[in-house]
């Protein structure tokens, strides 16, 4: 089976979310079940850079707003995955990430710059530009690539089975209607059954109308995007692919991250040895300039701080947390970047509380690391969360999640009934309603469990004792790409568009 696998960023390269861990884990685990796996990248000066041995597949001349478009083939240098980078220089070589620039205004041409990515995917998975390989499947990861699906549904000759993953429904590629003639499109394609969205034209639609499968993932998540309170506009689209919508919950990179072999932590540990656990929350706390007391329950936020991650409830239920805590308080540090307001906030907190808040503004993968590895808990209190990779980071490093019920959440997390205590299936706390009162009777819970030195070690264990490979989820992604092609949903489909 042949898979290109289009998207935006791939860790280690470029990242901005967990898009990036989930197109820098998949492939490999694809290969490893038997695919044959190539990604379709657009090419960012990192990427560029981190790709080894490239060489000319064809040069495609002047595309989308770009004088000079060439598609290149090498492979990733870390792992030797082939991937086809897109080289056009006018359209990619710019500071700032993927979609914004420096100072976080989205590029006036992202447009022509994520519709030259799915209609280079497209024409590639057609046989057209690379006749040495010829891809079964193309899979599309979120709104940046999801143009492919279009492209490749608009031609009669439709040859190719198409898959689009929805990793984050609330972003979703919305442009100015007047400028559909820059992706040169059919017109039919610009209708509400189409790409229309509210007077908008959204690459979100592009991908959820025209790929034969839509996953998204985790599973509890594809259940919500169908209602209207987490179907951002989209439920009915959604639900009027009925069972063409799945979900596939995201995997852990073990060769990334796992506390036994981490070289980013101060110390490694196992469920077998916990010695270099609180080695790791002392060196942080020094790190972070919190009081280093290993009886202080160090609670941890890695995040982008937006609302949809429920940081100001975090921000509510501080002074609580702090002043009810064991003896000597507890600590809170925070890493990640975004909204001014919230960043003001955890600033002013941190001056508020000296050695028992930190704040760290921007995103450091090897800070990451370290964050996860010496807290206590993590805390992920989201309004909505697709699937969240930070909780599972935390479970595999002993360090208990408290998070809303809600999305992947939901699905990765065990709560601390009595009843999953008593059975030994609890893994963290988790609270219904998107409140700070929530957060604070579950934060209560934590804290209760913490004064309980051996049951806090339990949650632990079970947490370090979960499987989230991605040969799991890979396995699941050969089987809807088999089940696709046995179908033939790509004849029919291409026949109905």
């Amino acid at each position: 089976m042949k898979v290109l696998i289009a998207a935006a960023e791939i860790f280690p390269l470029v990242k901005t979310g967990g898009l990036a861990d989930v197109v820098g884990a998949l492939p490999g685990a694809l290969i490893s079940a038997g695919a044959e796996v190539r990604l379709m990248l657009p090419g960012l000066p990192a990427i560029l850079a981190g790709v080894e041995g490239l060489t000319t597949v064809c040069e495609l001349g002047a595309l989308f707003g770009a004088g000079r478009v060439i598609l290149r083939l090498g492979r990733i240098a870390h792992n030797g995955v082939l991937t086809y980078v897109i080289d056009a220089p006018y359209l990619y070589q710019r500071s700032g990430n993927p979609y914004q620039d420096s100072a976080g205004r989205e590029w006036p041409d992202n447009i022509q710059r994520f519709a030259l990515l799915g209609w280079v995917a497209a024409h590639l998975a057609a046989g057209e530009l690379d006749p040495t390989w010829v891809p079964n499947v193309l899979h599309a990861h979120d709104w940046h690539a999801a143009m492919s699906c279009a492209y490749a549904a608009s031609h009669p000759g439709q040859r190719v089975a198409t898959v689009f993953t929805i990793h984050n429904l609330a972003y979703q590629g919305l442009f100015p209607v007047q400028d559909f003639h820059l992706l040169e499109l059919p017109s039919r394609l610009m209708v509400s059954q189409g790409l229309e969205f509210h007077g908008s034209l959204s690459f979100m639609k592009a991908g959820l109308k025209f790929s034969q499968r839509v996953t998204t993932v985790s599973p509890n998540y594809a259940r919500e995007i169908a209602t209207e309170e987490f179907g951002c506009g989209l439920d009915g689209v959604i639900r009027s692919r009925g069972g063409a919508v799945s979900g596939i919950l995201n995997g852990v990179d073990g060769s990334v991250w796992n506390p036994a072999s981490d070289a980013l932590i101060a110390s490694t540990y196992s469920a077998r040895n916990l010695k270099g656990k609180p080695l790791c929350k002392a060196s942080l706390q020094k790190e972070l300039g919190l009081r280093v007391d290993a009886n202080a329950p160090l609670f941890a936020v890695v995040s982008r701080l937006t609302s949809q991650k429920g940081l100001d409830f975090v921000l509510a239920a501080l002074p609580a947390l702090l002043q009810g805590a064991v003896e000597g308080g507890a600590q809170l540090a925070v890493q990640g970047n975004g909204d001014p307001a919230l960043e003001a906030a955890f600033t002013t907190a941190a001056a508020s509380y000296p050695g028992r808040v930190a704040v760290w503004l921007r995103y450091d993968e090897a800070l990451a690391h370290r964050m996860i590895a010496g807290a206590d808990a993590m805390l992920v209190p989201s309004r909505f969360e697709p699937c969240g990779l930070t909780q599972l980071y935390a479970l595999l490093y002993g360090t208990i999640p408290v998070v809303r019920q809600v999305g992947g959440l939901a699905d990765t997390v065990v709560d601390a009934t009595p009843e999953a205590i008593q059975s030994d299936t609890a893994t963290g706390f988790m609270f219904g309603p998107a409140t700070a009162l929530g957060l604070d009777q579950a934060l209560a819970r934590a804290l209760e469990a913490y004064r309980n030195p051996p049951l806090w070690q339990q949650l632990m264990l079970r947490g370090m004792a979960q499987n989230f490979s991605w040969d799991v989820a890979a396995a699941q992604y050969l089987a809807l790409y088999g089940d696709l092609l046995q179908d033939g949903a790509a004849a029919g489909h291409a026949s109905a568009v």
